[in-house]
């Protein structure tokens, strides 16, 4: 079974230089705002910039010639804050409530871990590939997070399945985007079969997001590619989907995309203009170095949130972690 380890460490802000002499170190060195290279070096990922944004001073408002203190208009302005917040996210909840809700099993043959093997180390490490996407949020915009790798079979969509799991666990509207047109794998994880999808509506004239069903069980919503087209690039590129992300981004707290492989294909370049982020899969005994390097080249380097390295064979941790995990866990 393919396991999630340690990636994304240390979300400081220095780093000494991006070097891959092997894969483990390609998963560690991730999540990291790293300094400006010497001369010498080769460019490194940037940190991305904290914004810090002006708050106006509040003028007091007159109603019928009263005019309010500023704890009364404090209040005041609280209580309609309060409000305004709570129509949008009541007009949200009735706009999701309308697609339809579907009950599935997740088949242990799936290796979806975190839904078949909850107390495992596989499913604690995405928990933990949870809290660090949680943390990066709270200093920059991430809502849309991509999911990709560099070649096919490298485990990308086991991620993106896995990790939508994990983030609906908090009470958040998820949506899992099956983004790959050309070869679908994961609804059939799901037992759904062939569903129509982003395919179909991309293909359709329709305006309002369809297509999208609500996943009993995982807890999330999932949008199935559907039946692949003939022309995938064509329609991605067409300004369909762009419109489409914009409306979904108002429904869904978080949105996980899972793309084709970088090479060679161009469909993913698409999603990364669409996306806040991309979590970039490896896989130990699989993905090459150079492959590895390539993929790093063409993924703008402030949008890398980090490298996931699967399948790896050293687990160290493993029984210290059996010491402390619930009776029965494995």
């Amino acid at each position: 079974m393919s396991r999630i380890f340690d990636a994304l460490q240390r979300s400081g802000t220095e780093q000494s230089g991006i070097e891959y002499p092997d894969m483990v170190s390609v998963a560690t060195e991730v999540f990291e705002a790293p300094r400006r290279p010497a001369a010498s070096a080769r460019p490194e990922v940037e940190a991305p910039p904290v914004f810090d944004l002006p708050v106006e001073p509040i003028s007091p408002d007159q109603f019928s010639g009263t005019q309010l203190s500023p704890a009364e208009l404090s209040a005041s302005q609280l209580s309609e804050a309060q409000l305004s917040a709570e129509a949008a996210a009541e007009q949200r909840t009735s706009a999701v409530a309308e697609f339809p809700s579907l009950e599935v099993s997740v088949m242990p043959s799936g290796r979806l871990v975190y839904f078949t093997e909850p107390d495992s180390l596989a499913a604690e490490k995405f928990r933990f590939l949870g809290v660090r996407l949680r943390q990066l949020q709270q200093t920059r915009t991430l809502k849309k997070v991509l999911v990709t790798s560099t070649i096919p079979e490298e485990g990308k969509s086991l991620v993106s399945a896995n990790l939508a799991g994990v983030l609906a666990q908090r009470k958040q509207r998820v949506l899992l985007i099956e983004g790959d047109l050309r070869r679908p794998v994961l609804a059939p994880q799901f037992g759904v079969g062939r569903l129509a999808g982003l395919a179909e509506w991309l293909q359709s004239g329709q305006s309002a997001p369809s297509n999208i069903y609500h996943l009993g069980g995982p807890g999330f919503w999932l949008m199935p590619a559907g039946h692949p087209p003939s022309n995938p690039l064509e329609l991605m590129q067409s300004g369909r989907l762009s419109h489409l992300m914009s409306q979904l981004v108002d429904l869904f707290d978080w949105i996980v995309v899972d793309s084709p492989p970088l090479l060679p294909l161009a469909d993913t370049t698409v999603w990364a203009r669409l996306t806040d982020g991309a979590l970039l899969v490896a896989r130990e005994g699989k993905t090459e170095k150079a492959a590895l390097q390539r993929g790093l080249e063409i993924l703008k380097k402030s949008d890398l949130l980090g490298v996931v390295l699967n399948g790896c064979s050293q687990s160290g941790n493993k029984n210290y972690y059996r010491r402390y995990a619930p009776p029965g866990a494995k």
